[in-house]
C-alpha cells in the first residue's frame, strides 16, 4: 500500500512528550496537564484552555536513577517515567494529574513530586492524586465525582483561571468526541479481510490523539481518514495471521512494528494507550450534572484488572472474547508489563480461560517496557503466528 501522507510526521510527534504541537499550543498560552491512567478522565484535562499529554518514555535507555528510588522489581512503565522527569524531560508541563490506581504509580508519582518538579521552571507547577474506587456503585461515583472536583478542577481554576463550568467541560467532550469518531471509524476499518491500514498504523494514528492537544491534532485526523478511504490496499493481504491485543501499556510502537514483522494483523487494541475503550464516545444528556456523567462513563468502561468484583472479571473477559470475534482474529495475546502487579495476576490466570473456556488460541507474554531489545519476544511472536497458520491449514483441510 502507499504509504500514509502523514504517518512519518506523526511518528516524529511521538518520538518526544514535548513535541512540536504542545510547543506550539503552550506557545499560544495554553496550559498542557500531564496524565498517566485511564481513571484520570482525559476529556476534563482538556477543559477551556489546557491540553492532556498521557506521559510516555520514548526512546527509553536504563532505568538506573529511577531503580536507585523505586528499585527492580517495579513496574518498567513507572520507573521510564521517573527516569524521564528526573532527566527533565517533563519540564513543559503545568500540571501532572495522577490516580491512586496501584501502588507502584503512587510511588512513580511520589518521586515525580519530590525529586522532579522542585526543578521544574514553571513555579506553580502542581501535582495532584485523587483516590479511585475500586467497585461501581451509586457511592463510589459520588466519590469519584467529589475526587476529580476537588482534588484537580477546582486546583485548576484556582492556580490557572481555568474555566471548570458545565459549559467548557460540555465542550471538551464535544471534541473529544469528535477525535473519538475518527478513530473509531479507522479501527472500524480493521474488520476488513484486506483491509487499507495495519495494525501499526493504527497504533500510530491512536497514540498521537493521547499526546497531543486535539484542536492541534484534528486537522491531521481528518485528512487522513479521507486519505485511508480512498487508499488501495495491495491484491492479496499481507499478513498471515489476525491476533487480538489485550493487556497492559503498550506505548511503545516497536512491540506493535515487532508483532506485525512477525506476520501478525493487530486488530484490536484491548491495552492501556489502545482505542478499547479509551476512544468511545461520551453520551451526555441536559439532566444531569455533566461531571458526574463523565466521571460515571470511565467508571463503567474501564477494564483494568484493579476491578476484583466478579461482575467486572467476567466482564473482562467477555469484552475481550466479544472484541476477538468482531474482528476476526485467530488469536489472542494477552501481554503484560514487566512486575505489574494487577496485569501480572491478570494474564496469568485468563490466559488459561480465554483458551480452555473461550476455545481461543493464546500467547501470554511478560515484556519489558521497550521490546526493541527483546530477541526472546520476537522468537515467541514469531512462533505463535505459525501455530495460527497450522490451525488454518487444517480448518481448511477438515472443512475440505
Amino acid at each position: 500500500m502507499k504509504d500514509l501522507k502523514h504517518l512519518i510526521y506523526f511518528e516524529n510527534l511521538l518520538d518526544e512528550a514535548n513535541n512540536e504541537l504542545c510547543q506550539q499550543a503552550k506557545a499560544e498560552g495554553m496550559h498542557p496537564i500531564g496524565y498517566t491512567c485511564y481513571h484520570m478522565p482525559e476529556v476534563v484535562l482538556n477543559v477551556d484552555n489546557c491540553f492532556s499529554v498521557r506521559l510516555r518514555a520514548p526512546k527509553t535507555g536504563t532505568f538506573d536513577i529511577a531503580s536507585y528510588y523505586m528499585s527492580n522489581y517495579t513496574c518498567e512503565y513507572c520507573r521510564a517515567l521517573v527516569e524521564r522527569a528526573i532527566e527533565g524531560g517533563y519540564n513543559f508541563l503545568d500540571a501532572i494529574a495522577g490516580v491512586d490506581a496501584c501502588a507502584e504509580m503512587n510511588r512513580c508519582m511520589e518521586n515525580i513530586e519530590i525529586l522532579a518538579v522542585p526543578d521544574m521552571p514553571e513555579k506553580k507547577m502542581f501535582v495532584t492524586h485523587c483516590d479511585i474506587p475500586y467497585k461501581v456503585t451509586d457511592y463510589t461515583l459520588k466519590h469519584y465525582v467529589v475526587q476529580i472536583r476537588n482534588r484537580f478542577l477546582n486546583v485548576l481554576a484556582e492556580t490557572y483561571g481555568v474555566d471548570t463550568s458545565d459549559k467548557a467541560l460540555r465542550k471538551a467532550v464535544k471534541e473529544h468526541n469528535e477525535v473519538c469518531d475518527i478513530i473509531t471509524e479507522i479501527g472500524e476499518m480493521r474488520k476488513m479481510d484486506n483491509p487499507p491500514i495495519t495494525g501499526y498504523e493504527f497504533h500510530v494514528l491512536c497514540l498521537v490523539t493521547y499526546c497531543c492537544p486535539k484542536a492541534k491534532i484534528l486537522p491531521y485526523l481528518k485528512e487522513t481518514l479521507k486519505e485511508i478511504k480512498k487508499r488501495k490496499p495491495d491484491p492479496q493481504p499481507w499478513y498471515r495471521a489476525r491476533v487480538a491485543i489485550v493487556g497492559s501499556e503498550i506505548d511503545d510502537l516497536d512491540m506493535t512494528r515487532m508483532v506485525e514483522q512477525a506476520g501478525a494483523f493487530i486488530v484490536s487494541d484491548r491495552f492501556c494507550f489502545g482505542s478499547t475503550p479509551g476512544r468511545a464516545r461520551i453520551e451526555l444528556n441536559d439532566e444531569e450534572d455533566v461531571l458526574t456523567q463523565i466521571c460515571a462513563h470511565y467508571l463503567k468502561t474501564t477494564q483494568c484488572p484493579r476491578y476484583m468484583s466478579q461482575e467486572k472479571i467476567q466482564e473482562r473477559r467477555d469484552f475481550s472474547d466479544y472484541l476477538a470475534k468482531e474482528y476476526k482474529a485467530e488469536g489472542i495475546i494477552y501481554e503484560a508489563m514487566k512486575f505489574c502487579d494487577f496485569w501480572a495476576f491478570e494474564r496469568t490466570l485468563v490466559s488459561h480461560i480465554m483458551n480452555e473456556e473461550y476455545g481461543w488460541p493464546v500467547l501470554s507474554i511478560d515484556r519489558p517496557y521497550m521490546a526493541r531489545t527483546s530477541g526472546q519476544l520476537r522468537t515467541r511472536l514469531q512462533a505463535f503466528v505459525e501455530s495460527l497458520e497450522i490451525k488454518q491449514i487444517q480448518k481448511a483441510a477438515k472443512e475440505g
